[in-house]
């Protein structure tokens, strides 16, 4: 059974009817996991359909042993798919035609409400600026996703989408972040950190010291901490992790990393001496529970935020069970309404910001 992160109510999400564009043909295990995973959806959003993007002759058998799963969804054949090296330029140019962009394509024609893939993160970031655009008031569109922490779940972004960014791109994020926290979470005044490499003002770069001056002088939708640095992600001192792509990127599989190694360091203890397995085995529901706390596919489904449309990326490597996830990220997030609020957000900025200026310089922007 899907364990559900979000705190919007079940009865909003079951009686949404919307319908999903599923890049088929991305991912490790394509298609077979996009049909499964779609499969376990269905058992927490029932009423949701389904549009299937990929190779008919591959998903139509797969589909076929499950019927109610067949009944809520269409195919959209294509043959081409986009290939886990290729560079997003090329693909870009050369995969109009591909499973990823025709998903992508649904969105923007209207024919689906949001889009998951699991292929190729550069090529799709490319893909879905182009057909997507990004919302107004948004330069670079951010990869945001969920972190487990002390104090509950927080929502770091940006993971690799922007290796380099500036003061008002990491402005920009936060705002992207608040607007996530406040409707998935439920936090009515989120709290703010820019990652840095430590907590003092005079601390960082450039950029990062820009972008926290603005931030301290916003009316922003949550409360500025200020500096924070990487174990402050774990402890969950603020439910917003602002950082460009690259910091943001390796404290990501730093994070992966560091959690299969404890979980190894564990087993290995555990199977230490015949005290240590007794030990297990009197302790066995208590890691049970932290088995599923600490489970990736759990949090898996990151986030394009900043587009004019829902897209999701999921872990190329995942099962079944991590991509029901990925689409009940998506789902939520249309059902949140997430982008509508986030343009409102934007627009009441950047009012506030103009209404600041002299009547000259509004006139000009």
């Amino acid at each position: 059974m899907i364990r559900p992160r979000f705190r919007a109510k079940d009865s909003v999400r079951q009686n949404a009817e919307l319908t999903i564009a599923l890049d088929a043909m991305g991912g490790d295990h394509a298609p077979q996991v996009v049909v499964k995973g779609a499969a376990i959806a269905r058992t927490r959003h029932p009423k949701v359909k389904y549009l299937f993007v990929g190779d008919e002759k591959r998903i139509k058998p797969l589909l076929a042993k499950r019927k109610a799963l067949a009944k809520v969804s269409d195919i959209l054949h294509t043959e081409i798919a986009i290939g886990a090296d290729d560079k997003p330029a090329v693909a870009l140019r050369s995969g109009r035609q591909s499973s990823m962009r025709l998903a992508l394509d649904a969105v923007a024609d209207g024919k689906a409400h949001a889009m998951v893939s699991a292929g190729n993160t550069g090529a799709l970031m490319a893909m879905a600026k182009f057909a997507l655009r990004t919302l107004p008031g948004i330069d670079r569109p951010a990869i945001a996703s969920f972190f487990p922490t002390l104090r509950g779940e927080s929502v770091m972004l940006d993971l690799g989408a922007n290796l380099e960014c500036d003061a008002d791109n990491l402005v920009q994020f936060a705002i992207m972040g608040s607007i996530f926290a406040q409707n998935v979470f439920g936090v009515l005044e989120p709290t703010i950190g820019l990652l840095n490499v430590g907590s003092e003002e005079m601390k960082g770069h450039d950029e990062l010291k820009q972008a926290s001056a603005k931030l301290r002088e916003m009316q922003l939708p949550g409360i500025y901490h200020g500096f924070i640095e990487g174990n402050d992600i774990p402890n969950g001192t603020t439910e917003v992790v602002v950082s460009d792509g690259f910091s943001g990127n390796i404290a990501l599989k730093t994070a992966e990393g560091m959690s299969k190694l404890y979980g190894e360091f564990l087993k290995r203890t555990f199977r230490s001496s015949i005290a240590a397995r007794l030990g297990y085995l009197l302790a066995a529901a208590a890691f049970r529970k932290l088995r599923v706390r600490l489970d990736p596919r759990r949090y898996n489904g990151a986030m394009f935020l900043g587009l004019g449309g829902v897209c999701v990326k999921s872990h190329g490597g995942t099962d079944a069970f991590g991509y029901a996830n990925a689409i009940g990220v998506a789902v939520d997030l249309v059902i949140q309404g997430f982008n509508d609020k986030l343009a409102e957000e934007l627009a009441r900025i950047a009012a506030q910001q103009n209404a600041a200026l002299p009547p000259s310089a509004a006139a000009a922007i």
